[in-house]
């Protein structure tokens, strides 16, 4: 991030310096599944636009995109009403995919839908801080699972075990791809005195709640908890202007994608599969890297 940005930001931060009390912390901690199926039914589907703009920031998403298998298996967690899910299946006839949700009524309005084929996707009511995704899905099974604006709705404390949910059942070399609220970002800049429960922890005004994060906050959560390999973290700038409401504010999101390693049992396949066969010279290692990281097995190679 540009230095002159954050310092303002930060600057901005300092100024609050209060807490929600303990009592109201633990009920919005408690009850975040509660305030967001009253959200649902408050707003119905009449809320968020659908989100047609994922296939272009992830091309795992497009149409055509090389899987294991023939047929990709898709999980979307916090999967709301379906703004995410449902253009998935529209554009992509061979995915098969899972949708959950802790809010009953989003779910239902998802299974209510046009779009909704049981046949090619499965939603279903899960708290994926507690409730076991096995229980509904084989281990190891999922080739992509989507995170759109979803971990920034639960508790900090609760974010590690999400992440230990998803990975029993994605399968070795399946990706996770995540979209959420970035340090610093305006929402986060404009919340009044008042909110805030923690660092970069704030609730709204409807009780849900909402988490910034840092790209060390989620290589910490899915690298050095979950054992995933790090493709890609960065931030994304956006600058959002409206002359009508007088608006022109930085938006700020983080954008990753995590890879579920391959046993050592693989690893001689991902290097046949570059045409790779003991590598001698600085270069030939260099290619031989590179090919096991794209097959999940190490880290990104140094630039």
């Amino acid at each position: 991030m540009n230095d002159e940005f954050v310092a303002r930001a930060q600057e901005v931060l300092a100024r609050d310096t209060s807490t929600v009390p303990e009592f109201w912390q633990n009920k919005y901690r408690d009850e975040a599944a509660k305030n967001w199926d009253k959200f649902y039914n408050r707003n119905a589907t009449n809320f968020y636009k659908d989100r047609h703009w994922t296939d272009r920031e992830f091309e795992e998403l497009r149409p055509g995109y090389t899987f294991a298998e023939k047929n990709p298996v898709l999980l979307e967690i916090g999967c709301g009403v379906g703004n995410f899910i449902l253009p998935v299946l529209e554009r992509n006839p061979s995915v098969y995919a899972y949708a959950c949700d802790f809010s009953p009524r989003a779910v239902d309005y998802v299974k209510a839908s046009d779009g909704y084929n049981p046949d090619r996707c499965h939603a279903f009511v899960c708290d994926i801080t507690q409730d076991q995704l096995t229980d509904t899905i084989p281990p190891h099974s999922v080739d992509i699972v989507s995170s759109i604006f979803v971990f920034s709705a639960l508790p900090p404390e609760k974010q590690a075990a999400a992440v230990s949910n998803i990975v029993r059942v994605l399968r070795p070399g399946g990706r996770v791809l995540i979209r959420e609220h970035g340090l610093y970002d305006m929402a986060q800049l404009r919340f009044k005195p008042g909110r805030k429960l923690a660092d970069n922890l704030y609730v709204r005004q409807d009780g849900t709640l909402s988490y910034y994060y840092s790209t060390e906050r989620l290589r910490e959560l899915f690298v050095a908890h979950g054992g995933l390999v790090e493709l890609d973290n960065d931030y994304v700038f956006r600058r959002l202007t409206n002359v009508k409401k007088e608006l022109d504010v930085d938006r700020v999101f983080v954008q990753a994608r995590f890879q579920a390693p391959l046993d050592s049992s693989a690893l001689e396949t991902a290097l046949q599969d570059a045409h790779i066969v003991g590598p001698q010279t600085e270069e030939e290692r260099r290619q031989a890297w590179e090919a096991l990281y794209m097959h999940g097995c190490v880290p990104p190679p140094a630039q």
